[in-house]
């Protein structure tokens, strides 16, 4: 069977496609051997295929999708349905001709959408007849690259008893978030890694795919596996969560972990998780990389076909990524690039560790942690320093100079999940990620309306984040290259995504009598953890009433006529410290109103620069009562009497 040829829906009959295992079903002639490869052949493949060599490698097309319209869409399931569709017209309609010449050559192949890709196996012949195609831009290399993990410092320590709450979670003050009633209900993460024990006690009850029996699950939507190839603890396309290495299901309970019997290891346990696996005992692949952000991107059923089955809807929120794809092992720095850049384009934050390559500088040199749309974790001790293996930037590698990393969490003696139920320590990089990616979910479980959008979600994680320096070269300021902006700080950065101002009004009396004038007080306070700057209150005059003054200590007002007759006054103030309080009041005249009339005063709210959307306040009602006393002159009694009518 040649599993290339999928048809116009590109049916992953069989998934068995990559990579290693893969034989070339036909071959062209020789040709003559050339000394150098074909322009855009990465040098790697052409040494692969030198002597009638047989390797993987990716076929990386010129046409790419324009996602620009997905910013623009009117909600997170539209962004990411967007994207989907973007990405799928433009990978079916470009790789046709190229898929009609393989398919006509007997050669297997994966095609991808999530960057217009082809992962194909051939021979010299085959890359000298592809690289000479006018829509292909360039083959790149897909070694199978073996990551390195620093070695566990209390090696072999397993265990069954409860630790209670694992210091790196209390560190990043995520059960100070809990106390406020935000664990991660609603938000769902991901992780591609070794594998998860999906039914450890302190992960079943937060799989997605958990029925909450106790016994059964369904894995069609939230577990994929990218390894195809026989052998290992899994074996290949495994149809339910396997881990042949313990790394994976150690990250998956930083994340969410909690056994509800003490074992209090993740930061957000109320999140639910899905998962693909990336390696195979702990060698990746670019292709399996890019196999499992297609599967979050738009998660698929097992054995299902990615390009029609897909449902963007059950996208996960956020992705963990505790693996590193090494140029020095022949990965391509720029060929997971664009497929983070597109997953991002999605509205899913793609958090992944820094790498343990420190404490020199220029360490972060491995994808995907080197990328501008990637959330770069480096790693901190129980001192809250910088550990020695932690990666340090700048990213030197593409010649970019860029920041990196962002942010840094606990990544050093991490308690943490093992498959068969067990716990345990690691450390690295790897399990600092995880700690973000929690604290992003707590995060968005308290502002839901930060869901999608990842700029403003990261800028609250590192303009929170506890601030370090350090004299290291690389080091300095904040932000540098060794913490980022400082220490992850979960419980500061839902302080300041909750709406940090508050704004109430306050009216003279319940009742007014027509005529008169009514005097509202109104009063803002920062709640928040973060100065407020371009403080602007507004109200409008309510219906039936007529400006008369305003005041407040802190700014003079301004006023100005709208349609209706109706006054807006804005009060404007430069900034607002933590906990500054500010007071306006407005006057107003009521007008010639019948006994049982409403005056309700609704148009008010205050905004600042750093507020994503104004707060608006209460409506505040008073009304003009049904028994008016009016003056009664009686003559004639020689005294003047009121009559209350």
């Amino acid at each position: 069977m040649n599993e290339g040829r999928f048809g116009i829906g590109l049916a992953l009959s069989g998934i068995a496609l990559l990579l290693t295992g893969l034989t070339v079903s036909a071959r062209s002639a020789p040709q003559a051997v050339l000394a150098t490869p074909p322009a855009g052949v990465a040098s790697q493949v052409w040494d692969a295929v030198a002597d009638g060599g047989v390797t993987d490698f990716l076929v990386v097309l010129a046409e790419q999708a324009d996602l620009s319209a997905a910013v623009s869409q009117p909600s997170r399931e539209a962004r990411l349905r967007c994207v989907y569709d973007a990405l799928r017209d433009v990978a079916v309609r470009a790789q046709a001709p190229l898929r009609v010449e393989l398919d006509e050559s007997g050669v297997d192949y994966r095609a991808f959408y999530i960057v217009n890709m082809l992962a194909v196996r051939g021979d010299r012949d085959l890359v000298t007849r592809i690289a000479a195609r006018p829509e292909v831009a360039r083959i790149a290399a897909n070694p199978r690259a073996r990551q390195v993990w620093p070695q566990p410092q209390v090696d072999g320590v397993r265990s069954l008893a409860s630790q209670g709450v694992e210091w790196g979670v209390a560190r990043v003050r995520a059960p100070d978030v809990w106390a406020l009633g935000y664990i991660g209900q609603g938000v769902v993460v991901a992780g591609q890694d070794t594998g998860y024990d999906w039914d450890h006690p302190a992960l079943i009850r937060q799989y997605r795919g958990y029925s909450g029996d106790g016994v059964a699950a369904t894995h069609d939507y939230h577990w994929h596996d990218a390894i195809h190839t026989s052998g290992g603890v899994c074996g290949a396309d495994s149809a339910i969560p396997c881990d042949d290495n313990s790394h994976g299901t150690h990250t998956m309970g930083t994340m969410v972990g909690d056994d509800g019997a003490g074992n209090q290891i993740g930061v957000a346990p109320g999140a639910r998780w899905i998962g693909c696996r990336n390696m195979d005992e702990g060698v990746g692949t670019p292709a399996a990389y890019a196999e499992c952000f297609e599967f979050f991107l738009a998660p698929y059923p097992i054995r299902g076909d990615p390009f029609t089955d897909g449902v963007p809807a059950l996208a996960p929120h956020v992705v963990n990524n505790s693996w590193t794809c090494p140029p020095s092992e022949g990965c391509d720095w720029a060929t997971l690039q664009a497929v983070v850049e597109n997953t991002r384009a999605g509205g899913i934050l793609v958090v992944a560790a820094a790498g343990n390559s420190g404490p020199s500088c220029s360490t972060v040199r491995d994808p995907p942690a080197i990328y501008d749309a990637v959330f770069t974790a480096g790693a901190t001790d129980l001192a809250d320093l910088a550990t020695s293996f932690s990666s340090r930037g700048p990213v030197m590698v593409d010649g970019s100079g860029r920041p990196k990393p962002d942010v840094a969490a606990p990544g050093f003696a991490i308690w943490s999940s093992l498959p068969g139920g067990w716990y345990g320590y690691k450390q690295g990089t790897s399990m600092a990620a995880p700690h973000v990616v929690g604290a992003v979910a707590l995060l968005y479980s308290a502002a839901p309306d930060l869901v999608g959008d990842v700029e403003a979600a990261e800028w609250f994680i590192t303009h929170t984040a506890r601030p370090h320096t350090t004299t290291q070269t690389c080091g300095g300021d904040v932000p540098n290259h060794v913490y980022g902006w400082g220490i992850v700080d979960a419980l500061a950065a839902v302080r300041a995504a909750l709406p940090p101002l508050e704004v109430v009004k306050t009216a003279s009396s319940e009742t007014v009598q027509p005529g008169v004038a009514l005097t509202y007080t109104l009063r803002v306070a920062n709640t928040g953890a973060l100065t407020l700057t371009a403080i602007v209150l507004t109200d409008v005059t309510p219906l039936g009433t007529t400006f008369a003054r305003a005041d407040g200590g802190w700014a003079a007002p301004t006023t100005g006529t709208v349609d209706l007759g109706w006054t807006v006054v804005t009060w404007t103030v430069d900034s607002l410290s933590s906990g500054g309080r500010l007071t306006a009041t407005l006057a107003v005249t009521v007008g010639e109103l019948g006994p049982g009339t409403r005056v309700v005063n609704d148009a008010y709210q205050v905004r600042a620069a750093e507020l994503l959307s104004p707060v608006i306040g209460t409506p505040v009602e008073v009304w003009v009562p049904w028994q008016v006393t009016l003056p009664l002159v009686l003559r004639g009694w020689g005294v003047e009497h009121e009559e209350v009518r």
